[in-house]
């Protein structure tokens, strides 16, 4: 016997529950879908209720042929901004969560925009004033679900991201718990002090009472039985924000080394650190993960479409069957054929940060085929990726290596190629594509004291394969431009 870890992974799309050993493998995993709500346009939900049962039934589903006997131990990494406000004395969610890309918020953020909060924002909480983060959606419910600021008021309400809402309900409702890198995400932590801050929360109208308490990555948040499932309860030790989780599960615990996670949407995050630092124009400045006594910073800069954009052509226009679809479609014509896609389908994010953009396709022709339209979707992706990578190193003067790549679609050799032409350096891609769940594993090992130091842990991962790239940059930065024409053309178009 020896002893394993529960990582649970709480996507925007899935729940996946995977069981790793203390050398990071992952020997099993157990995916469950949530339902996706879009009640107004540019509106998103879930339901927290349904996915904390999801959680119950995946951990289960897991379990089912397990050694019981064996030493267990659970990790949690999670999609990020999504928030849950819920009834402390009922435990039921006031409404649905609101989803990293629900656009309600935006009213609220653009007002303290114009009343001149952005600096203030920025310097305390390293983020852009915008509906991405949790604060508008958390001020959003207490402004208009019946009942609710007058409940948050009397100190009856709490709020938290889906980690938090995970771990009470885990828990029975003893431990209201986050850690540093999710709370980094709310807009209302301030992340040179490590606390919630005052100034913000008084900004967004969220009493204090409301607040998790806040503890480093590889900190201890509680115990579980999972509803019964064990008999002793198991720990509840390592959680991050699933982009810091990649970062970690990436091993880059140096500065300058950088990872792009391809999911629902994209993170780019590049660790800078131990002291925080302005990010560039169009970026922010996040908590990229706080473990052995250590805080480190890192540049992030996050897209809003791209795995979304290909489940997009798959279930609301049928255009495919399955996302591993476009890649042979992509490979049958020699480029986009002046076809551009601009998945802005909630605006654009980093490093726009345009909300009223919406999404279009540029450029077609009636030579234009079936082909070029789903090529020019793929390489949406690439493009959007180059240009955080970019500003990140451009601007900040942080020269990249490689950059370390995971997500499902990561599988699609064409974008990987793509990737690396765009970007010039090597793309390098783990071999295990759960990255943000090895993130967590690789805390939670350290909490248990598995790992003693980042060096012990970073000679653990391995590399799938890397692709550089190809004597074709000329070609390339025409792409670029074309890309870059399409999206200044959309922003600049009339309302």
């Amino acid at each position: 016997m020896g002893d394993y870890i529960i990582a649970i992974d709480q996507s925007t799309s899935a729940t996946k529950a995977m069981l790793f050993n203390d050398r990071c493998e992952m020997l099993q995993r157990v995916n469950v879908e949530h339902h996706q709500y879009y009640p107004k346009a540019g509106w998103v939900e879930h339901d927290a209720e349904e996915i904390y049962a999801n959680v119950i039934a995946a951990v289960k589903q897991l379990m089912k042929d397990a050694d019981m006997e064996a030493s267990y131990s659970m990790a949690i990494t999670n999609q990020r901004e999504t928030v849950v406000v819920w009834d402390k004395t009922t435990g039921h969610p006031v409404c649905n969560a609101v989803v990293w890309q629900c656009m309600r918020g935006v009213d609220i953020c653009n007002e303290l925009k114009a009343q001149g909060y952005g600096p203030m924002v920025m310097e305390k909480s390293g983020l852009l004033i915008d509906p991405y983060f949790s604060a508008s959606g958390v001020k959003w419910i207490l402004d208009n679900v019946e009942g609710a600021r007058e409940k948050a008021d009397r100190g009856e309400l709490l709020m938290g991201t889906m980690d938090s809402w995970l771990i009470w309900k885990l828990t029975g409702g003893k431990r209201h718990v986050t850690d540093y890198t999710n709370a980094s995400r709310t807009m209302l932590m301030n992340i040179h002090t490590l606390q919630w801050d005052d100034d913000l929360l008084r900004l967004f109208g969220i009493p204090r009472s409301m607040m998790p308490e806040l503890l480093p990555c590889d900190g201890v948040f509680g115990d579980t039985v999972v509803e019964g499932l064990f008999q002793q309860p198991v720990a509840i030790a390592g959680v991050l924000g699933d982009s810091h989780g990649a970062l970690a599960g990436q091993m880059c615990f140096e500065a300058g080394l950088g990872k792009a996670t391809y999911g629902t949407g994209s993170s780019v995050m590049v660790n800078i650190g131990e002291k925080a630092a302005p990010a560039p124009d169009g970026l922010v400045t996040s908590i990229g993960f706080a473990a052995l006594g250590k805080v480190f910073y890192a540049f992030e800069g996050n897209i809003h479409s791209t795995g979304a954009t290909l489940k997009w052509l798959q279930e609301q226009l049928k255009m495919i069957d399955s996302p591993a679809d476009v890649e042979p479609e992509a490979l049958s014509v020699a480029d986009n054929g002046g076809v551009y896609f601009v998945p802005a389908f909630a605006g654009l994010g980093a490093p726009w940060w345009n909300d009223k953009v919406r999404a279009a396709v540029m450029g077609m022709t009636l030579a234009t085929t079936r082909a070029h339209f789903l090529r020019a979707a793929l390489e949406s992706i690439a493009y959007q990726v180059n240009d955080l990578v970019k500003a990140m190193t451009v601007k900040a003067g942080i020269d990249l290596k490689e950059i370390r790549v995971d997500g499902g679609p990561t599988k699609n050799r064409f974008l990987m190629q793509f990737q690396a032409d765009c970007l010039r350096v090597p793309v390098n891609c783990s071999d295990v594509e759960e990255a943000s769940a090895l993130g967590a594993v690789v805390m939670n090992g350290l909490s248990r004291g598995v790992w003693k130091s980042f060096d012990e842990v970073a000679r653990l991962r391995r590399s799938r394969w890397t692709v550089c790239s190809q004597d074709n940059e000329a070609w390339m930065e025409k792409n670029i431009e074309g890309w870059h024409k399409a999206v200044r053309q959309l922003i600049n178009s009339p309302e």
